[in-house]
């Protein structure tokens, strides 16, 4: 009959909502029509209103008391680096880039894209991810048939670069025109498609691999075409240096952004590490989001200024990086470094301990809404409401990793592990069920990502030396 229509019910469950409220139902239920939610309250309530033979096809489902989360936003993965995990440990930053990380990237097939998106993608998967912000790669098109099939949402750049030195021959250097036409074509392949779920930003690699021309036509076309921009941005402190000689500036990468007006609401910028509080205040005046990669600013670029940044009002969110600056592509695990670095950090700078940096519902409005609005996508998605699209995970919080709950915002941040995650949606769909990846055969990409990866090291000449007396 018109107007009847398929509700799928998830009810008797905690549910943390992540909205301006900060609401948590302690017996909650949600009502999901097709990739929206259209009701949230007490699970009395819900199935009395909805629970009835009123409504076709009503799908019910009884949560015993688990715990329903917003999907979980990454924002900055190098998808196209997953089948690289492992290829950079332990080595200096310039070994990493120039002798690592290039060569692999130059010699990447538009195949490998997509079996190092599918493989990185099912990580993300487990880990409770429904939408990442790609940080730059080669062979766009080839992720956005791996995030088409896995059933993720996504923002998705291409790695840019005009200038600069140790650059692999095989890629030369290439024009500013074709960069920026290069990613307008991309737009118009990719933009909204995957029934909405993939956005096309625009995407600096880094400033020292960037001229002005390059900064000035991203700044334009991402502005006429309303996307965001992604940039690596004040990452370690050589980069400073390299701007105060370059760009006639007192400082680095953040004064001179704000110098030409890059700085602006649609610019996402990961790490962050090395900037003052003068260039803090420039951040936050502009509105401008920032990416907080724990492991990997451990591993190689610094302390960010985290707590500074957010006192600041600056929104910050959470990333894991790419496989070979972190090797886990855990938001999980993000949100608990997170907790944990800054509170040693402001331990270090004042002398004294401080327990109550950064405090579990920080770091979970990190992982969450903070997320969705560095992506610039929160009015669907980053929390639990009316009208706002179906992204959530199912935790199971009944096992020896996270009992006793007595406290939930505390336990998601402090004893949440992936393994807790038992079911993931992403726009009204199941991703994961049972733990298990719904729309792709997991086994058979593990197969093909070991024969691309042992592929790909071989063309771009990369061996990894051996730490121990193999017999």
């Amino acid at each position: 009959m018109e107007g009847r229509r398929r509700l799928s019910i998830l009810h008797n469950c905690m549910i943390i909502t992540m909205d301006d409220q900060e609401r948590v139902f302690k017996d909650g239920a949600i009502v999901i029509d097709g990739d929206k939610i259209i009701a949230i309250n007490q699970s009395s309530l819900i199935l009395k209103e909805f629970g009835t033979t009123g409504h076709d096809d009503v799908e019910i489902i009884n949560l015993n008391g688990k715990i329903l989360i917003p999907g979980l936003i990454n924002t900055h993965v190098h998808t196209s680096q997953q089948l690289g995990r492992g290829i950079a440990d332990d080595v200096d930053l310039m070994t990493w880039l120039h002798k690592r990380i290039w060569p692999y990237e130059s010699n990447m097939t538009e195949e490998d894209s997509y079996i190092s998106t599918l493989l990185c993608g099912i990580e993300l998967i487990h880990s409770g991810v429904t939408c990442f912000a790609e940080a730059g790669g080669q062979h766009v098109s080839g992720m956005a048939r791996a995030v088409e099939l896995l059933g993720l949402r996504a923002c998705l750049v291409q790695s840019t670069m005009d200038s600069g030195e140790g650059l692999p021959e095989k890629w030369g250097v290439q024009s500013t025109d074709y960069c920026i036409q290069s990613q307008k074509e991309l737009y118009a392949k990719h933009h909204n498609t995957a029934d909405g779920r993939i956005k096309m930003w625009f995407g600096i690699r880094q400033i020292m691999n960037a001229t002005d021309k390059l900064l000035f036509e991203t700044r334009d076309a991402a502005k006429e075409l309303n996307t965001g921009i992604h940039m690596h941005v004040a990452e370690i402190a050589y980069e400073n240096e390299f701007v105060t000689k370059t760009r006639e500036v007192d400082h680095g990468t953040v004064t001179y952004l704000e110098k030409i007006e890059l700085l602006q609401p649609n610019l996402l910028a990961a790490h962050s590490v090395w900037v003052n509080d003068t260039e803090i205040g420039f951040l936050s005046k502009a509105g401008v989001k920032v990416s907080h990669c724990p492991a990997a600013a451990m591993r190689m670029l610094g302390f960010a200024p985290v707590k500074e940044m957010l006192d600041a009002g600056i929104c910050v969110s959470l990333g894991t990086d790419g496989a070979p600056s972190n090797n886990r592509m855990s938001i999980v695990d993000e949100m608990y470094l997170a907790s944990l670095i800054n509170k040693g950090r402001e331990t270090y700078l004042k002398g004294t301990t401080d327990p109550t940096a950064l405090p579990a519902e920080t770091v979970l409005k990190m992982a969450t809404i903070n997320g969705a609005k560095s992506v610039l996508w929160d009015n669907e998605i980053g929390s639990l409401e009316v009208s706002k699209k179906a992204d959530m995970v199912i935790v199971d919080p009944f096992s020896w990793s996270m009992l006793p709950v007595h406290d939930c915002i505390s336990s998601l941040v402090y004893s949440f592990r992936t393994e807790n995650i038992e079911a993931v949606m992403c726009n009204g769909q199941w991703i994961m069920k049972d733990r298990k990846i719904v729309n792709i055969d997991e086994g058979q990409v593990f197969s093909l990502a070991k024969e691309a990866s042992q592929e790909l090291l071989k063309r771009a000449g990369i061996t990894i030396p051996s730490r121990m007396n193999f017999i």
